[in-house]
């Protein structure tokens, strides 16, 4: 017989036992349940909001770190401050808006953006194309040398190899020789520039800004996934690029014959109003000030002494703004076409509605042609990618895969009188949680040379057939479709 101390004892260490899983249980059902609300009030796609919360419900604990680190914390606040740049930038351009409202609308897709608070169609001369590297390189650091005012730079990946080391120290050249130099890169993508690297830019006098500098004090934490995908340099007001290159080695065959096939774009004139805009919001976000903005910054052009030229529209979106502006103008280009519809995309994850729109131009007879790269650089994202290429080769678009080496370049052949060159991929990423730039050209130049690169590129592709995809193995089929759940957040 057990006396009293001891059944005492035994009592406590069983009710312990049996209340602790049901506490861990109970802990769990009030995050999903907390959590969930909270989701659900976001008022997020509904294929986002089931992922989120199947991702929570399955993996509470790897769920709650990766919301903590991606979820909506903060972006209230950061919504504000994107915000308060917006307006401080365009109060400061409100004195040159007659100049730059002369440019005509070239086509009915230019009211979107527009209605959604972007730039119109403006002139542009020197329109030119790159599509390697080394070419790309080389006229942005000729504009760079050319320039006398200011050299505004922007970039995602900027890495200290030779390209970067290269363009970095070309920067200071300027900044030394007395030119206002302004440096932003994403503190993701560029986080390689270590402060050793980065300290002569600092002792030249270069302006340097950290877009969104992660920190993982809990308290202060920032939304990983804000990031600008954008890449800009504008000298002078005057000359502008844009583009997929990012500032790497990776991009130019100078070294090594496995350069990433790329495309970026460069122009002068007042459509470079549209990228010094975009330039100065996110440099007022990461710094929090603002040059005294002049005509130093957005020049006025006489129109009359412009020569020929071609309208340019840059459209810019991020996930501070519901508008997103640069997946609506893709939406209404790919709506918009009546003869062809080529596009070259890296990361190809199309949501519903940009689904629908390819397979019904395709159904009408447009010729419809999607150019992806055979070997991407991330497996999850290919896997994910495959999984459309079924449902759309059944409507009748065309799928290629790119061969030889990555593919990059973001652009699009609409018809013959559009051309879009951006820094956005055909993804939810860049459609909704990157900063993204998309540059239209409306015109027949630029769009006879993007089809002419891309029936070069197609000349190194395969193309998809469903018989192709008939012949996948079971697990590959399996794991492309549960690659595909998680395409709102990839």
């Amino acid at each position: 017989m057990r006396t009293p101390r001891a059944y005492h004892s035994a009592g406590p260490m069983y009710a312990v036992g049996v209340s602790l899983p049901l506490l861990l249980t109970l802990a769990e059902l009030g995050w999903i349940l907390v959590a969930g609300a909270v989701i659900i009030m976001q008022r997020r796609s509904a294929t986002a909001t089931l992922a989120w919360l199947f991702a929570l419900a399955l993996l509470p604990v790897v769920g709650f770190i990766v919301y903590w680190l991606i979820g909506p914390q903060r972006l209230s606040r950061k919504k504000l401050r994107r915000a308060t740049s917006r307006d401080a930038v365009r109060a400061a351009m409100a004195g040159l808006a007659e100049a730059r409202s002369s440019a005509p609308d070239h086509a009915r897709l230019s009211l979107i953006p527009m209605g959604l608070g972007e730039a119109p169609p403006l002139p542009a001369r020197d329109i030119r194309p790159f599509f390697d590297g080394e070419s790309a390189y080389r006229a942005i650091g000729a504009a760079i040398e050319a320039a006398q005012h200011h050299v505004h730079v922007e970039y995602y990946i900027w890495e200290p190899d030779g390209i970067g080391t290269r363009l970095r120290d070309l920067l200071i050249a300027k900044a030394r020789a007395g030119v206002e130099v302004r440096l932003v890169v994403d503190a993701t993508g560029a986080a390689g520039l270590k402060r050793g690297w980065r300290r002569p830019l600092r002792e030249a006098g270069v302006q340097f800004a950290w877009f969104n500098p992660i920190t993982f004090k809990f308290w202060r934490r920032r939304r990983a996934d804000f990031r600008t995908h954008r890449k800009i340099v504008v000298c002078d007001g005057v000359v502008g690029f844009t583009g997929g290159m990012n500032v790497a080695d990776a991009h130019s065959a100078e070294f090594g014959p496995g350069y990433w096939r790329d495309t970026h774009l460069g122009f002068a004139g007042p459509a470079v109003a549209a990228l010094q805009r975009a330039f100065l919001e996110d440099w007022a976000y990461a710094r929090g000030t603002l040059p005294t903005l002049d005509t130093a910054y957005f020049p006025v052009e006489d129109l009359r002494q412009l020569g020929a030229h071609d309208a340019v529209q840059v459209v810019g979106s991020g996930p501070d703004d519901p508008a997103y502006a640069v997946y609506k103008t893709y939406f209404a280009a790919i709506t918009a076409a009546r003869q062809r519809l080529w596009i070259t995309t890296p990361y190809f994850i199309p949501d519903d509605a940009i689904m629908t729109a390819l397979a019904v131009a395709a159904l009408a007879r447009v010729d419809v042609r999607v150019l992806v790269p055979k070997r991407g650089d991330s497996a999850i994202v290919d896997l994910a990618a495959r999984s459309y290429f079924g449902e759309l080769l059944a409507a009748g678009v065309k799928i290629y895969e790119y061969e030889p080496r990555f593919i990059h370049a973001k652009t699009m052949v609409v018809d013959d009188d559009l051309a879009i060159v951006a820094t956005a991929n055909l993804d939810n990423r860049s459609f909704r949680l990157n900063f993204e730039l998309a540059a239209l050209v409306y015109g027949g130049a630029l769009t006879d040379q993007l089809a002419r690169a891309f029936v070069d590129d197609l000349a190194a592709a395969r193309p998809v057939s469903a018989a192709d995809l008939a012949r996948q193995s079971f697990r590959r089929r399996l794991g492309q479709a549960s690659a595909r759940l998680l395409s709102p957040l990839l």
